[in-house]
């Protein structure tokens, strides 16, 4: 949604109908995550993408027939490898795609969200794609977790008080689900499916060390979606001119800064950390900060074996424990025999997605099953 929002927005100011189809869940080798969404605009343009071209055809079709109905369609495309290029989703996974008309009557709230999103405040929207009763069909609530503010109504208090904490544990997290309850909001029942979109602010990258690799890894973290900064205690190197891509440059000691971070609860389970001043003055004091953080994605240092071997010394020395060093990614990166600062960006990158789906890091051509992890 995210995506296409700035398009949907101007199509819903003019006061037009659209068609929007959403990824609501996702099996085996789907192509695109939940959340992704394709719009069917007013003049039948289309924006955005479901499937990465496979269904789309098939989506448009349905997206202008919700649009003349009214009438909100989940729908599930591809069956197994074998049948694959018969349904249209050629790359053997299997879709759930919710289609449904946005228009200023069905999506009175779109503004505000939109707001929202640009303003960088946490909001999750739940919306019923499946339900027994027809009347709740395409019901949403909106979640803002910081004012404890909810818009709008699921059908009933018990299934508003069931989806609005679990809408909120999504967004800190900051993942798209559906999820299932009874048809009142029973916790283990079945019945009513509820997509969740979790529009949550962007995971933090922070880089420690004002040097040429800096610059490479903040630019690889800004493609990847990450708010990154870019942390040093010599001003004369750190500046915005030198990091032009990161989202901001603070000229402070690492540690100091991280503690203040830290202590304004400014750091999540998202958040990533990457160590590259090989200094021990500055990462030592900083990596007895980091790796004792209640929860980080991912904290890595920067180094060649000789100096990760000093440096987990000196933080024995400190009282780190074996626990809290086996949470350290030292030396950085995957070994992609990385040479240049923006392979080496590359190298990092690759570890921290590698880490967050549970890849391997292995060449997918010497891996048999599925492309993606569940």
């Amino acid at each position: 949604m995210r995506e296409v929002l700035p398009e949907l927005l101007d199509w819903w100011r003019a006061g037009e109908e659209v068609g929007v189809g959403t990824v609501v869940a996702t099996f085996r080798s789907a192509p695109r995550p939940p959340g992704a969404s394709m719009l069917v605009g007013p003049d039948e343009t289309v924006v955005g993408s479901v499937s990465g071209g496979c269904v789309e055809g098939a989506v448009y079709e349905l997206g202008k027939e919700v649009v003349e109905s009214g009438v909100p369609v989940l729908t599930r495309y591809g069956i197994s490898d074998d049948d694959a290029f018969a349904v249209g989703l050629t790359c053997g996974g299997i879709l759930d795609v919710y289609v449904e008309k946005v228009s200023r009557e069905t999506y009175p709230e779109l503004e505000d969200l939109a707001a929202d999103l640009e303003a960088g405040r946490p909001v999750a929207v739940a919306t019923v794609i499946e339900h027994p009763d027809p009347s709740w069909l395409g019901r949403r609530v909106i979640i803002h977790p910081d004012t404890h503010e909810v818009t709008g109504t699921i059908g009933s208090s018990r299934a508003d008080d069931a989806v609005r904490d679990d809408a909120t544990g999504l967004l800190a997290s900051g993942a798209n689900a559906t999820l299932t309850y009874g048809p009142d909001g029973e916790r283990r029942g079945e019945g009513m499916r509820v997509f969740v979109w979790a529009f949550a602010p962007k995971p933090r990258m922070l880089v420690f060390g004002a040097i040429d690799f800096a610059a490479a890894v903040a630019r690889v973290g800004s493609f990847l979606g990450y708010h990154v900064t870019v942390c040093d205690a010599r001003p004369v190197f750190a500046t915005n001119t030198r990091f032009p891509d990161a989202d901001e440059v603070v000229v402070e000691w690492p540690h100091r800064y991280l503690e203040k971070q830290r202590d304004a609860g400014a750091l999540d389970a998202r958040t990533v950390i990457t160590v590259l001043t090989h200094d021990p003055k500055f990462d030592v004091p900083l990596l007895e900060v980091a790796l004792r953080l209640p929860e980080v994605a991912y904290v890595g240092a920067m180094g060649s074996r000789r100096t990760h071997e000093d440096r987990e010394a000196r933080l024995r020395e400190a009282g780190v424990s074996d626990d809290e060093l086996a949470r350290l990614s030292s030396p950085i990166g995957l070994d992609l025999g990385a040479r240049t600062p923006e392979e080496t960006a590359v190298s990092i990158a690759a570890e921290i997605i590698a880490g967050r789906w549970g890849g391997s890091g292995r060449r997918l051509a010497q891996r048999e099953g599925r492309i993606h992890h569940e």
